[in-house]
């Protein structure tokens, strides 16, 4: 018989399970009735600098390419190997030298406050970061500075990077010509829930509801931060987009029915690489996205996330504990 505990894990699971693939439900059947969003023509970028993370392979891969395409310099956030083969596959292709890799590890602060020190030492500006790379439904692992694996990988390691990063991006910015933040969220989000007082899942662990509490994390993280910049007058602005389902290797870790019910409708109902990254793409680039920022972006329109992501007080309190975990003294 189980005890209260294992039942009260048990739903916890379950109900994380539940949530997580009836939000992708949704969002296949809007794919199955709605064409992916068509990129418009975007001004040329040339002199300006973007970082993306995880810019070696899937969505992340299609980004750095239409970036350097429209005259970006961008450095690729990767693992080593992915990372120069994918700098060399889009230097082949456009035949310039406006890409480069820069080891980064996002489940490390060790390793994300060591990229920062060896991107400000290069004197680059910074135009534009992408916080494009993300895990889904690994099995239950931990960080090496101890977090659970999808909040200290997909929200933590951002959340570190982009606010050591903020120097730059407020100096490379002006009025009229704001750097830019774009945060990839997912519509798991609104399955999600935080707990601040069991953020790294130690009471019920579900890799579900680990991945859908990133998600939301990041939202709530993007609107608290532009509202900060806001306030200052900063010339940066923030917006989070929603890919949609596409078919990438996140989707690896789908449970055995999921995976058999997926690989026949794939190429009909999921998203490819290329269509998914378009609105990050778009909002990294668009002219008419000129300093409007807290947006949240599906299939290139605003839309709106949950309504807990609009909550003023829990995006402040995750912002102070975010804050402590990762050891930056300001709240």
């Amino acid at each position: 018989m189980l005890s209260s505990s294992d039942m009260w894990r048990f739903l916890h699971f379950i109900l994380g399970f539940i949530r997580l693939y009836l939000d992708g439900v949704k969002v296949l059947i809007y794919q199955l009735f709605n064409k992916s969003f068509t990129l418009p023509d975007l001004p040329k970028q040339n002199g300006k600098v973007a970082i993306v993370t995880g810019g070696a392979r899937g969505m992340g891969y299609e980004i750095s390419r239409h970036l350097v395409s429209l005259g970006m310099h961008v450095v690729i956030g990767n693992e080593e190997n992915e990372g120069l083969s994918a700098v060399k596959k889009i230097q082949e292709e456009f035949s310039r030298n406006k890409v480069e890799f820069m080891y980064l590890d996002l489940a490390s602060l060790t390793s994300v406050r060591k990229f920062v020190q060896r991107y400000k030492a290069k004197g680059f500006p910074l135009h534009v970061v992408i916080n494009n790379a993300g895990i889904m439904l690994v099995s239950e692992r931990r960080t090496e500075d101890g977090f659970e694996l999808h909040f200290g990988l997909n929200y933590l390691g951002h959340f570190l990077l982009t606010n050591l990063l903020l120097d730059v991006l407020k100096k490379s910015g002006k009025p009229g010509k704001c750097s830019r933040i774009v945060i990839m969220s997912s519509a798991t989000h609104y399955g999600g829930r935080i707990s601040l007082e069991d953020l790294q899942g130690r009471k019920c662990y579900s890799a579900h509801g680990a991945y859908a509490q990133s998600k939301l994390a990041l939202l709530l993280f993007s609107y608290h931060l532009q509202d900060k910049l806001w306030s200052k007058a900063d010339p940066v602005t923030v917006n989070t987009v929603d890919p949609g389902m596409v078919d990438t290797a996140l989707y690896d870790n789908l449970c055995g029915p999921a995976q058999l019910a997926k690989r026949p409708f794939a190429k009909l109902l999921f998203r490819t690489p290329a269509e998914g990254a378009s609105t990050a793409i778009y909002a990294a680039a668009a002219s008419e996205l000129e300093g409007i920022g807290r947006l949240y972006l599906y299939n290139g329109r605003k839309t709106e996330s949950s309504a807990i992501s609009y909550d003023k007080q829990l995006q402040a309190r995750l912002w102070k504990e975010s804050c402590a975990l990762v050891g930056l003294h300001k709240a």
